[in-house]
């Protein structure tokens, strides 16, 4: 990207932010730790400060964007290889496929959910939703088929969406529950440091996985920084601030439905449900919806489409990568992933968190320790120049990416190290990281 056409400013970064934290998962994310038990002031603290811990390998990443205007798949050449660089993009691919069901399963729970209130005898109805599901399925793949030019209408209204979404059901549920004071009264399950640090670690890990994907591919995003100062200031005072907010009405909501329901509803769909206003509630689920479809396309199918395209592209097309995208998001059983707040946040962030934090300490140790930030960009481009290391894979890279993951993910089969699967971000971070610097380093001696 040459320094002429890069024209965002600290604004377009804080704003980018909130339209990427503004949705059904933040909300979802803060709600699970009120339904695990937090205090709303816990739950707002854990959020916070894993934010604030991710921002630092976002920043990271986002030096090489900005300083020589090359996007994520570009980058990770420079680490593992012009060839090699396949096996991080396809990892972050399959997590975006994840996510892609995750937000399918969402909309077509919000569809099934609008029917059961303009029809209430599908109640009962044990199908429903499953046929709901695959509607929204098939909605997605056919904006995937025609091209996402199909909803570009939509861009930039997703965020006052679901914005709208949560302040409505803040003042719906508040207002039943006596006002926010009783909501924000409740205090936390936990009562002694140790229960409570056995809940928070897992789910600060969680916090920080949250945005793994995007802290290794801000670099397709700070590629268009006018300054490092401008993408810099411009995420630590959007990411953070954005993620709290709407956190906040996560929590307050869900703190709401303990006080009204007598149990926490983690799932914004779910609540929406019990509106007693028919018309309300549907212009509630076509917004969410609606968001959804906007959030899913450009957020989930795009870079992976790339990703799977980029491994045989006289092969696989975009639109065939965006069909790939679909069936393994539905194979991902994202019914399972959101069964429960458990599973959300300590199965799949977590869990996830463990293949993407090997990815992002390698990156950094390459570029800020063996490289001090100096890359041969011209060569990231070509075969047989300085990242081609042995046909075009750096075996050093795939070495430290491999121990990273079995170190951040052994505890899911060694019950008595359970505790590194609950660090899993963290420690595949620093293994991989310092493996990878190490065996570079010696290797120039």
């Amino acid at each position: 990207m040459p320094p002429e056409k890069r024209t965002w400013g600290m604004y377009n970064y804080a704003a980018l932010w909130v339209a990427m934290s503004v949705c059904i998962p933040t909300y979802m994310l803060a709600s699970g730790l009120i339904a695990g038990g937090m205090s709303w002031w816990q739950a707002i603290g854990t959020i916070l400060l894993g934010n604030l811990i991710v921002l630092v390998p976002m920043l990271l990443n986002a030096h090489a964007g900005t300083k020589y205007g090359i996007p994520f798949p570009v980058l990770v050449r420079a680490s593992f290889g012009v060839i090699g660089a396949n096996v991080p993009a396809v990892l972050r691919a399959l997590v975006a496929c994840g996510w892609f069901g995750i937000q399918t399963w969402i909309g077509g729970q919000a569809i099934f959910s609008m029917l059961k209130i303009l029809w209430p005898s599908l109640a009962g109805s044990e199908s429903g939703g499953w046929i709901c599901f695959f509607v929204f399925w098939l909605i997605n793949m056919a904006v995937i088929w025609r091209g996402i030019e199909t909803i570009r209408f939509l861009e930039g209204i997703s965020a006052p969406f679901m914005l709208c979404v949560g302040l409505l059901l803040l003042w719906w549920i508040t207002g039943k529950a006596g006002g926010l004071g009783p909501v924000l009264s409740a205090p936390s399950k936990f009562h002694t440091t140790a229960a409570f640090m056995k809940f928070f670690v897992p789910s600060l890990t969680g916090m920080v996985g949250f945005w793994a994907t995007v802290a290794l591919n801000i670099p397709d995003f700070t590629r268009y920084a006018k300054s490092q100062r401008a993408q810099a200031m411009g995420q630590a005072l959007g990411l953070p601030a954005a993620m709290t907010i709407y956190s906040f009405i996560g929590v307050a909501v869900t703190s709401a439905s303990v006080v009204l329901f007598g149990e926490p509803i983690w799932d914004p769909v779910a609540l929406l449900g019990r509106f007693n206003q028919p018309v309300v509630a549907s212009f509630a689920l076509v917004a969410l919806l609606i968001a959804t479809l906007n959030t899913n396309v450009a957020a989930n199918v795009v870079s992976p489409s790339n990703d799977f395209s980029n491994l045989n592209p006289g092969l696989i097309s975009f639109r065939t990568g965006g069909m790939i995208t679909g069936v393994l998001g539905i194979m991902m059983m994202p019914w399972k992933l959101m069964g429960d707040f458990s599973a959300y946040i300590f199965g799949w962030l977590v869990g996830y968190s463990g293949l993407l934090g090997p990815i992002a300490g390698v990156m950094i140790a390459d570029y800020f320790i063996v490289r001090s930030k100096n890359l041969n960009v011209d060569d990231l481009y070509r075969r047989n120049g300085e990242y081609e290391y042995s046909g075009g894979f750096n075996y050093r890279a795939i070495v430290a990416l491999v121990v990273g993951v079995v170190v951040a993910l052994i505890g899911l089969a060694v019950p008595s190290l359970r505790w590194l699967y609950d660090y899993a971000w963290f420690v595949g971070f620093v293994a991989a990281g310092g493996i990878y610097a190490a065996l570079m380093m010696g290797n120039r001696q």
